[in-house]
């Protein structure tokens, strides 16, 4: 061995070959208080549903196990379908609808020529801080037909306007889910449009393109992801209506049932018909569905933006 190689060898700071290296636990360390709250809030719960979601409490043998009997019973429940049903027609109206609102705005913000922009970020955005509870009261009283604003226009024109009969109550219940996180979203469209570098408007603005011509052939191509962000957030919430409904229920209690939303259905289960089982396994469906659609636009969101 020559004195080259046996100073390499043997010089201090590189490891000999075969000495196993020492296992380095900071980055455990860093993520330790994230891993325990997230085991204890979220994976729990969720271990605790399905557990509870396999019995079924019984006046003769008390909780007993069932298997998937709960299961069969949600798929078979009329009302576990209609409300089902209402939230997916809420969806399918109300999510288009606050979206292209939403991206309409972020557009007109992003164009600079839009006078007062920062005064119409902020009025749009402002609606998204006042929480849900106290958004849900304030359109109430507007919505009221014996009271409030609805009230005072029927007794100013004569008109029967009635936003919380059963014809127009979920048409209601989405202007304020529209009028709540509208903003929320176009701030996300907002600072996607805002990350697009300068460059590719030069070069369109070069070649001649038009202001209509950029949006579609740069704006949105490029806040495709944005786009794919908001409809999965905004799936999500449509699938976890609650506070609207639930709290309009009392001043609207012919055209809001118990079952108006699944999450409503499941709420009313646990606290008020005490059938905890039941509720969890509603859950639980309706967790695995709102899952496997999120997945589904993301990947299709995905796959376009890959193209």
């Amino acid at each position: 061995m020559t004195t080259t190689s046996l100073t390499r060898a043997t010089a201090p700071g590189i490891p000999r070959r075969g000495r196993r290296s020492r296992r380095d636990w900071r980055g455990w360390a860093f993520v330790a208080p994230f891993t325990v709250v997230f085991a204890a809030m979220i994976i729990a719960p969720v271990v605790y549903a399905i557990y509870l979601s396999l019995f079924r409490q019984q006046l003769i043998g008390g909780n007993a196990f069932v298997g998937l009997g709960n299961y069969v019973a949600v798929f078979q429940d009329e009302k576990f379908w209609a409300s089902l049903g209402r939230v997916s027609l809420f969806l399918v109206v109300q999510v288009p609808i606050m979206l292209v609102l939403s991206l309409v705005a972020a557009l007109a913000l992003d164009s600079a020529r839009l006078h007062g922009a920062g005064f119409f970020r902020i009025a749009l955005f402002l609606p998204y801080a006042v929480p849900g509870v106290v958004a849900a009261l304030i359109w109430g009283f507007i919505y009221g037909d014996q009271f409030g604003l609805t009230a005072s226009i029927n007794q100013l024109l004569g008109t029967g306007l009635a936003p919380l009969s059963g014809q127009w109550v979920l048409a209601s219940i989405g202007n304020i889910v529209t009028w709540e996180f509208m903003g929320y979203n176009m701030l996300i469209f907002y600072a996607a449009l805002r990350v697009i570098p300068t460059e590719l408007y030069e070069a369109a603005e070069i070649d001649g393109a038009g202001a209509f011509r950029t949006v579609f052939s740069i704006k949105l191509p490029a806040i495709r992801g944005a786009l794919v962000i908001a409809t999965i957030f905004s799936i999500i919430g449509s699938f976890q209506l609650f506070n609207e409904p639930n709290l309009l229920k009392q001043l609207a209690p012919n055209a809001i049932s118990s079952y108006f939303t699944p999450n409503m259905y499941a709420y009313n289960l646990s606290f008020a018909g005490q059938q905890f089982n039941y509720a969890a396994t509603v859950a639980i469906v309706m967790g695995v569905l709102t899952a496997v659609i999120a997945y589904v636009v993301q990947l299709r969101g995905t796959r376009k933006e890959a193209r």
